[in-house]
């Protein structure tokens, strides 16, 4: 379902399970807006290198960054994740990944790393959207 807001035209997923693949193919394409179309315009995120954005376009300009510097040549690759519905068209999704192919501030590699996408996601008229996104490394 497309919605236009703010002169981006955003594509609502149908369902909550939609999001984790949409994320995995936005990431490998290396594509900061369709990253960015899967979130409601009021969307926090903070990305892998522990940048904070509030807002769609501030989350799209973030994720270009990170595309364009460390996370240039990273890879992901999807572990294991849940979904849960909440109460009133609300979902919490909660994915693993392991990412290799990071680089540090001198463009060496930094090793695999496991990180934790968590996301919670709300029903409107059109579909779901991410309202908050937190891709955030593991110990």
């Amino acid at each position: 379902t497309a919605l236009t807001q703010t002169a981006v035209t955003i594509v609502a997923l149908p369902a909550p399970e939609d999001f984790v693949p949409r994320f995995g193919a936005a990431y490998a394409a290396r594509d900061a807006a369709a990253l960015a179309r899967l979130c409601a315009d009021e969307v926090g995120g903070l990305s892998l290198t522990g940048g904070w954005a509030e807002g769609r376009a501030e989350l799209e300009r973030l994720w270009a960054a990170d595309f364009a510097g460390a996370l240039a040549q990273s890879r992901l690759v999807t572990g294991k994740g849940r979904l849960q519905r909440l109460a009133g068209g609300v979902a919490l999704v909660q994915q693993r990944f392991v990412l290799s192919g990071i680089t540090d501030a001198e463009g060496r590699d930094a090793g695999r790393l496991g990180a934790m996408l968590s996301v919670v996601l709300a029903e409107g008229a059109g579909g779901w959207l991410a309202q908050s996104l937190i891709l955030a490394p593991l110990a």
